[in-house]
């Protein structure tokens, strides 16, 4: 399977539930992003990247542990702005490794997916 197919498989699945906000995830080689959009209105709510500088203070330290405060970050954004149910959406990746400890901690952080 490759991943422009798991990528339009999962958006058509996310489609599905229309009453969720979207938590987007994109990793780059270096850095990820992740972001709460609400697709009705075409908006971005609230994001967390990397590249932040809270985050790039954190010099020694390795991508899981990043992505694991980037999902405490995220989640405490986007509940300051009222939102706890979200739809995850993985886009083109695997629900493995640096993904799952995200979403890991998305969900230990308060959201709801």
């Amino acid at each position: 399977m490759n991943r422009l197919d798991r990528k339009n498989r999962t958006r058509f699945k996310l489609k599905k539930i229309s009453s969720r906000k979207r938590l987007s995830v994109f990793r780059s080689n270096n850095h990820l992003y992740a972001q709460i959009i609400n697709d009705e209105q075409g908006i971005t709510l609230a994001c967390a990247s990397t590249l932040e500088k809270t985050f790039q203070n954190k010099k020694n330290i390795s991508k899981k542990e990043l992505a694991e405060d980037l999902g405490k970050e995220i989640a405490k954004r986007s509940i300051k702005k009222g939102i706890k149910e979200v739809a995850f959406d993985k886009g083109k990746y695997k629900y493995h490794g640096i993904i799952k400890i995200l979403a890991e901690a998305a969900r230990a952080g308060g959201l709801d997916f």
